[in-house]
């Protein structure tokens, strides 16, 4: 099993409708492409991010479900009405871990 940490942060003005399509609908179609969303996180501190985890089998997985994600006609179409004033997003950082040690709880 590997975990994936993503780090969204949005364009200027933009974190509240980067939330929103995130929750309306970025993680309701995960499941459809083999995308396990874990939790989705803010901090009041850093209004402008969003950062979420997400579980796969393996990397062949992970790549082979946000290959099948980003090239959905619906995702492109919803992608493109929501930026008609420009992107939300400003930058993304990815980090995918694989568990450290054998055996330990993950909640």
């Amino acid at each position: 099993m590997i975990y994936e940490v993503r780090v969204y942060e949005a364009a200027d003005g933009k974190a509240e409708a980067m939330r929103r399509r995130f929750e309306q609908e970025v993680a309701p179609r995960f499941p459809g492409f083999g995308i396990e969303l874990l939790g989705a996180f803010v901090a009041p501190e850093e209004d402008g991010k969003l950062t979420y985890v997400t579980r796969f089998p393996n990397e062949e997985a992970r790549k082979a479900a946000w290959e099948r994600f980003g090239s959905d006609p619906d995702w492109k179409r919803i992608k493109t009405a929501s930026e008609s004033d420009g992107p939300l997003l400003a930058r993304q950082t990815v980090s995918v871990l694989s568990p450290a040690f054998a055996g330990l709880p993950l909640g």
